[in-house]
């Protein structure tokens, strides 16, 4: 997480420092690592047989937490957006963004685009297994270009670094607003599954952050629900990914940053930043910081319950 933060400042400080230069749109730029990283993702999951092969068993209890507590969250980012008067700044300077995508601009075609990239990665995934093994290792360099991109993208304009300042208030409740409406999601799930209800809020407590969750859940439940708490985590990232256009049609401009939970900071900032444009990047990072915080403590927690 510190690597990543160091990265987009040193790219906002190259951005500041050469603002005044002509740089290709680095938009443009992010879209395009965007469409890599998710090749890259799917050839990852393309070549893991353990991970297709559990698709059908413990993946579909992974996949309904995973939806679940999504929406959940879109669901509260909604009242709050609704609650904050659709302004992502208060005062004169406010900014109104009913849907935040620009007009002209086709969620459905964007998303098509998105997830064509990812299953041609599976599909790579299947047919060339043997080349997998580096994949990992350049996701993290594509990765760290991207939110290099990302902070020199905001280090060209200073004047946006301004803006959090007039942040509406209200809007500082984003991350409470995610966890519970992710937490009570889930107690609402526990009561229709086979597991636990303290087992399905210690899943829904990853918040996308599936590596550590994951682990943390694997040492104290056992391999099974680690497993559950991989697949859904991994695909609440996917849903952003893959959806944010949608989501902000459905539920408001703050649905896909309260969506990506932990990863707003890192690996979804770019498709937001690409959906909802510069001025809720500061929100997302905030949002990413705060909730990320809390996966350790929420998970240690209902594990020991």
């Amino acid at each position: 997480m510190f690597t990543f933060v160091l990265l987009m400042i040193a790219g906002g400080f190259c951005g500041y420092m050469l603002q005044k230069k002509a740089f290709p749109d680095v938009m443009s730029v992010i879209t395009w690592l965007v469409y890599a990283l998710l090749f890259l993702l799917g050839m990852e999951v393309g070549a893991n047989e353990q991970l297709l092969s559990s698709l059908h068993t413990i993946g579909v209890s992974g996949l309904v937490v995973a939806v679940v507590s999504t929406l959940g969250s879109c669901l509260m980012a909604a009242l709050l957006w609704k609650w904050a008067g659709g302004e992502l700044r208060c005062g004169s300077s406010s900014h109104r963004a009913d849907t935040g995508v620009s007009k002209g601009k086709s969620p459905l075609k964007d998303s098509f685009v998105i997830i064509s990239f990812f299953v041609a990665g599976i599909v790579s995934g299947l047919l060339f297994p043997c080349i997998t093994g580096y994949v990992r290792d350049i996701s993290f360099v594509v990765l760290c270009v991207m939110l290099f991109c990302v902070g020199f993208g905001l280090g060209c304009k200073p004047a946006m670094l301004k803006r959090f300042r007039n942040l509406s208030p209200k809007l500082m409740l984003l991350p409470l607003a995610t966890i519970v409406g992710t937490l009570s999601a889930c107690l609402v799930l526990s009561l229709f599954m086979e597991y636990s209800t303290s087992e399905v809020l210690a899943v829904g407590s990853g918040f996308g952050y599936y590596s550590l969750s994951s682990i943390l859940i694997s040492q104290s439940l056992g391999a099974e629900l680690g497993t559950v708490a991989l697949l859904c985590n991994i695909v609440r990232e996917l849903i952003v990914l893959l959806g944010a256009p949608l989501l902000v049609r459905m539920f408001g401009s703050l649905a896909p940053i309260s969506a990506g939970g932990a990863t707003t900071m890192d690996s979804t900032l770019p498709v937001i930043m690409r959906t909802l444009g510069d001025d809720f990047v500061l929100l997302s990072m905030f949002h990413g910081f705060l909730v990320d915080f809390s996966v350790p403590f929420l998970v240690t927690f209902f594990c020991s319950l």
